[in-house]
């Protein structure tokens, strides 16, 4: 079975393995099991549903693993469903971590997420006098364990996206940067639409009455519910910035081919002149006075001359050229 981690505590202390057995799972008054599962198949997990007597449809949310963040009360029980959150390049990644809470028992499983809790339940294993308050508190370990791995993303997104607006108050931006903006804008939109559930998760665990959540802890969730937040206001920043990007990458775009087609404008005047000049004079008419002189050669060179000379200046002038 697909067990990461299964202990016993007592007073805020670990006391022992908790094997997934009839006698492993029996508990004495004042215990909680901590049971970490990871990808479990419906044979696997039946084991728990008939020890806890688990409710049938929040077995079934569990094994789906489809599920946008929720709180669902069963009883006694409590079922919260989290999803997780990992960037991956341009991509991020999405998993679920379900949790059952009970009087005496948290079972957290895990779907698509790598990101095991072993350095979590160490972390809280570090504080007995917080781990001590049981269940509830290993369920707000687990939320800000979710969270706070939503910060490195915002992060790298900030900077992917301040290294794209560089570049389009430089150059031109290629076919893969526009791609890029595009990609990361979709990634951040679908990422939204997972963080107003779950500050919506944290908000209910803070101020509903809710089974197995002791009202001291309920502040703590308080903390989880102002992380997301935070996440989410430097979401909608960038966002922000992301629409800007666009928006000055096409302005400057429009700038840059206006300055070349006042060029490519202005170099034709200047040829102008001196292709109607010469034109004129490859018509080879018999009667041109001009033909006979002696100095209509240097005479007309020199115009055309004088003529690109004063057309350039001025070009140059007013810069377009």
């Amino acid at each position: 079975m697909p067990v990461v981690a299964s202990y016993v505590y007592r007073d805020g202390q670990r006391e022992r393995a908790a094997p997934l057995t009839r006698e492993g799972l029996t508990l004495q008054p004042g215990e909680f099991v901590w049971i970490g599962l990871h990808d479990p198949t419906d044979a696997e997990f039946e084991v728990l549903v008939r020890r806890f007597n688990l409710h049938p449809l929040a077995v079934e949310d569990a094994l789906s693993a489809h599920q946008m963040p929720k709180v669902e009360v069963y009883g006694r029980e409590l079922f919260v469903v989290a999803r997780t959150a990992e960037k991956i390049e341009d991509y991020i990644q999405y998993g679920e971590t379900h949790v059952f809470v009970g009087d005496d028992h948290v079972i957290s499983i895990r779907h698509g997420s790598n990101r095991a809790h072993t350095a979590l339940r160490t972390q809280l294993e570090a504080s007995p006098a917080q781990l001590r308050a049981g269940p509830d508190f290993v369920l707000h370990g687990v939320l800000d364990f979710i969270v706070d791995a939503y910060v490195p993303i915002v992060d790298h997104s900030e900077d992917a996206v301040l290294e794209i607006e560089q570049r389009a108050l430089e150059a031109f931006l290629s076919r893969n940067e526009i791609r890029r903006l595009f990609t990361l804008r979709r990634e951040l939109l679908k990422f939204r639409r997972i963080l107003g559930p779950m500050e919506e998760v944290a908000g209910k665990l803070q101020s509903l009455d809710l089974p197995c959540i002791d009202p001291d802890v309920r502040p703590y969730f308080r903390d989880v519910g102002d992380h997301v937040r935070r996440v989410n206001s430097r979401l909608n920043g960038l966002t922000e910035i992301l629409s800007s990007v666009f928006e000055v990458a096409n302005l400057l775009e429009q700038q840059r081919q206006g300055v070349i087609t006042r060029k490519l404008a202005s170099w034709a005047a200047l040829l102008a002149v001196p292709t109607a000049i010469a034109g004129i004079y490859g018509m080879n008419f018999e009667h041109m006075p001009e033909l006979h002189w002696r100095y209509g050669y240097p005479a007309v060179m020199a115009v055309m001359a004088a003529v690109c000379v004063g057309l350039y200046i001025t070009f140059k002038r007013t810069k377009w050229l």
